[in-house]
């Protein structure tokens, strides 16, 4: 097991055989969403066939956050390993574990209580085998994020082939409309994040039904609120997407407050 050291025979960089977290971590050095993190981290790991357990996972972020200075992102990254030339993994890997640490990304108040400006990214996600794992292998979200940062958005909504939306370049998708609370379904494309699988557990206390399932684009058109949300930010409203423009409901900023409380040390 390597510790941060990464060799140039290692198969996340030539292959992006791998997987990784990012964590929110409070002002007190706490991780409150670290056991969601862990277990999808080492889901991933069995369904990738990398040799990876939970106590080496906990050392490698009591290492990430050791002299850290309280609150940020801690980010965890876990490859196969070395494995010389070509795609056969080799016999006895031995993986590598990275951990860093980073400030955490800064919102505006009011971009946090009126949202945010979107766009519609020309990248479309083509179906992934893989889809829901946080696999090393970002390339769409590397050309989309360049895009929104080119045309001047806070973030950029990315549809799938079908031209239905399955995320933001960095963020889950969701949508209000009544009393129903909708996030794409992301068999086939995009990445299932630990905060929007806790906003669908917490949907009920807000009084609200769910639902998983892709959509059209144009349906967004009528919803009663549209917002963002991952662990790192928590929600955040979307105000605007091209020409359509959605208020910020006393149900979003409800779930904003719930998911932010979480990290009040």
């Amino acid at each position: 097991m390597h510790g941060g050291l990464l060799a140039g025979d290692d198969r996340g960089l030539a292959y992006g055989d791998g997987l990784f977290e990012t964590l929110r971590v409070d002002a007190a050095g706490r991780v409150p969403l670290w056991p969601r993190h862990r277990a999808r981290l080492l889901a991933g790991a069995r369904r990738l066939a990398i040799a990876i357990d939970a106590p080496a996972l906990e050392r490698c972020l009591a290492d990430t956050l050791a002299g850290a200075p309280g609150a940020g992102v801690a980010k965890l990254i876990v490859t196969r390993g070395g494995g010389g030339r070509g795609y056969l993994p080799p016999a006895a890997p031995r993986p590598t574990l990275i951990g860093r640490f980073a400030p955490l990304p800064v919102y505006s108040d009011a971009e946090r209580r009126r949202g945010i400006e979107t766009g519609l990214c020309r990248l479309t996600l083509p179906d992934d085998p893989l889809a829901g794992l946080k696999h090393l292998n970002r390339l769409p979200q590397v050309l989309a994020r360049a895009e929104v940062a080119s045309q001047g958005w806070r973030e950029g909504i990315v549809l799938n082939a079908r031209r239905q939306p399955v995320e933001a370049t960095a963020m889950n998708l969701f949508a209000l409309y009544g009393d129903t609370l909708w996030t794409p379904a992301l068999e086939r494309a995009g990445v299932a994040g630990v905060a929007r699988q806790w906003l669908l557990e917490q949907a009920a206390r807000h009084g609200l039904r769910t639902s998983v399932r892709l959509r059209p684009l144009s349906q967004l058109r009528v919803a009663d609120g549209v917002f963002l949300a991952n662990s790192v930010v928590g929600v955040l409203p979307v105000r605007k997407l091209a020409q359509w423009v959605w208020p910020v409901p006393e149900t979003v900023i409800g779930l904003q407050g719930d998911l932010d409380a979480l990290f009040q040390a």
